[in-house]
């Protein structure tokens, strides 16, 4: 009963935070010269609560865009949910549902125009750390901080590397996003960072082998790794939460 009412209540904080996913996706999809959105594309100014940000993602001609609020409700519940039933009652499932909107958040803006906004990957490290590091101090926690720490820092290294070698097939957002992805993976050791890390590489080659069957990219085409990657980090989170319990 205790883990029904603990899913139910993950489910509708996903929900919930899902509403404001659109509006924020849509004002960060911009292009890197942008810092975000103030208007719509006729030039016509955004209204809404909060100049636009927690309000309805509406400009004052009264058109609304964003992506489309079921589809990100659904994901958002999925994730919570799965992530609730895989974590169970433990300090870190906090963290994890804090960090899944930030993550949807992410995925939906590379997929509309390749690119992991600083405003969002750069404080997410931290948020992950912190977050990791009072849940290490409960009772119950599943991870290591001192792992996490360590994979943050490792993973944030090998991808600045991998850019450097390959700038042109490896954005410098994947780099920004690398520490925070090293954080939730090395929670649970290294292996599962490992596993996480590998896991995003064949999910975004999947991604792209996909695309060329069906004749919508070619070899060279440029796909948007960030979401694939946050893939890999939450099959990952899965796999080592279920493994300690």
């Amino acid at each position: 009963m205790e883990t029904f009412w603990i899913i139910t209540a993950a489910v509708l904080w996903g929900a919930g935070t899902s509403l404001l996913i659109p509006r924020a996706a849509y004002r960060l999809s911009v292009t890197p010269e942008e810092r975000w959105r103030t208007a719509c594309p006729a030039e016509h100014p955004l209204v809404g609560i909060g100049d636009g940000w927690l309000g309805q993602a509406r400009c004052a001609d009264g058109d609304t865009f964003g992506p489309r609020t079921p589809i990100i409700a659904l994901v958002m519940t999925v994730v919570c949910a799965v992530l609730t039933s895989a974590t169970g009652a433990r300090p870190e499932l906090l963290v994890w549902l804090l960090l899944a909107p930030i993550a949807v958040l992410l995925a939906t803006v590379d997929f509309a125009v390749h690119r992991l906004p600083d405003v969002v990957t750069l404080p997410l490290a931290g948020t992950a750390l912190i977050g990791l590091g009072g849940a290490a101090l409960l009772p119950g926690a599943g991870g290591s901080w001192r792992t996490a720490l360590l994979g943050s820092l490792t993973l944030g290294a090998c991808y600045f590397v991998l850019f450097l070698i390959n700038p042109r097939g490896f954005g410098f957002g994947d780099v920004k996003l690398a520490p925070a992805l090293g954080a939730v993976l090395g929670w649970y050791g290294w292996g599962i960072l490992l596993i996480g890390t590998f896991a995003g590489y064949l999910f975004g080659a999947l991604y792209g082998v996909g695309l060329i069957l069906a004749r919508r990219a070619g070899r060279k085409s440029a796909i948007p790794f960030g979401p694939f990657l946050l893939a890999g980090a939450l099959a990952g989170i899965l796999l080592g939460s279920t493994l300690s319990r």
